[in-house]
């Protein structure tokens, strides 16, 4: 009875650290997602300002 209350302790706290990292990388991504959406709208914001721009779905890459 110890021993599958001791297995199951472990296999619980095994589970709940990786739940934690997958939460922590989730996060992570929709960090970046958010910055990203952020620092492309800023750069359009330039080139619309500066006069240029680039036509809506042109080549981005720079």
């Amino acid at each position: 009875m110890v021993l599958e209350m001791s297995n199951l302790i472990l296999f619980v706290n095994a589970f709940l650290s990786y739940l934690l990292i997958f939460v922590l990388i989730i996060a992570l991504v929709i960090v970046a997602c958010i910055i990203g959406v952020k620092w492309r709208k800023s750069k359009d914001a330039k080139a619309a300002a500066n006069g240029g721009g680039e036509p809506a779905g042109g080549n981005t890459t720079a």
